[in-house]
């Protein structure tokens, strides 16, 4: 169920088929929940495309809004350019662990890693989830990753799932978020998609489609005033982009927090992952000088526009798909949905 549902339009793009980022193809999304008790935490699996991933790189960037995070994987990106392995997302303290399982899901997959070919360059992203999980109890393990990855499909579902389980979004129930658009070059369509895990902002500043909905639902109680969480955005598509390219759209997402209502604070981990499947670089390439394709600049605003619309709704499809959750000592999150009457004023 997309946000449409909820009478809520962001933007001027049309939405893909799911409205989400598998609706680029190729790409498969899974969770594993782990979701009992003071437990709330888990892995969301994101599977580039359909192929083997190491064999057939993506062109990749990322780019850190506000470096406050524990990401693993993002230096190599930055250097080369690619992604030659699905994204792992969790909590922060479960990166290490997330790690070793991709790692050792790739070795699986490709026997020659390590031996005839170098390493591979594990790619995990975290969020803090600690007010509502027992963070420090170490609960994701190993066969998480692999359940996760297992169940990747192009329909997944939002909310608080997956590694989106004990997350927190403008000190409501976040999680995990997702959208896409359609926008046409050269009289061909094109899909633009985001996937958001969600742990940021303050409920006073959140904006819904430009209506400023926090300060009509912000309780008596005394809030935290500081910005302490922090939300990963990986955006995907079919366009034909360079690494600076992709860079270039990866530098507008901060609009996208911006429209929602974070000032992306000191203690926020803000990153932003973005590939295209339309550029592979094959492992065993033999030429020399290889041919790529590249959306002319002139045109790239089109692009912009697009990716800034998914990102911003892809945040507000994470707290309108979470439910209401009690976790540690008791700490709560409402969900948005306690105050779906303020936002369809």
């Amino acid at each position: 169920m997309g946000i449409e549902n909820f009478n809520i339009k962001i933007g001027e793009f049309p939405s893909g088929k799911n409205n989400l980022i598998t609706d680029v193809e190729g790409i498969k999304v899974g969770h594993t929940t782990l979701d009992e008790g003071k437990i709330k935490t888990g892995v969301t699996a994101l599977i580039p495309h359909s192929g083997n991933i190491f064999m057939e790189k993506l062109i990749c960037s990322s780019y850190v809004i506000n470096g406050f995070g524990k990401s693993c994987g993002l230096l190599q990106i930055e250097e080369l350019g690619t992604l030659e392995a699905p994204i792992i997302l969790t909590n922060t303290l479960s990166v290490g662990t997330a790690s070793t399982a991709l790692v050792k899901y790739m070795l699986e997959n490709n026997e020659d890693i390590g031996k005839r070919f170098g390493t591979v360059n594990p790619v995990v992203c975290e969020c803090n989830d600690g007010f509502l999980n027992d963070i420090r109890g170490l609960h994701v393990k190993e066969e998480h990753v692999f359940q996760a990855i297992e169940n990747a499909d192009i329909k997944f579902q939002e909310g608080n799932v997956g590694a989106g389980t004990g997350m927190s979004c403008y000190q409501l129930k976040g999680g995990i978020g997702s959208a896409s658009r359609i926008i046409k070059l050269d009289d061909e369509e094109y899909t633009i998609g985001a996937l958001v895990l969600s742990n940021c902002g303050l409920k006073k500043d959140l904006m819904i489609n430009g209506k400023k909905i926090g300060e009509k639902i912000i309780s008596s109680e005394k809030e935290d005033e500081l910005e302490k969480g922090s939300i990963i955005i990986i955006i995907a598509t079919d366009i034909p982009l360079s690494e600076r390219q992709l860079k270039r759209i990866s530098k507008r997402v901060p609009v996208s927090l911006a429209r929602t209502g974070s000032h992306i604070g000191n203690g926020s981990g803000d990153i932003v992952i973005s590939f295209t499947t339309a550029n592979k670089v094959n492992h065993h390439e033999k030429k020399d000088i290889i041919n790529m394709k590249m959306i002319n600049e002139n045109k790239i605003d089109t692009v912009f526009r697009a990716a800034i619309e998914t990102a911003e709704e892809s945040i507000i499809s994470s707290l309108l798909h979470s439910t209401s959750t009690t976790g540690r000592d008791g700490n709560t999150r409402e969900s948005l949905n306690k105050y779906i009457d303020f936002i369809l004023k």
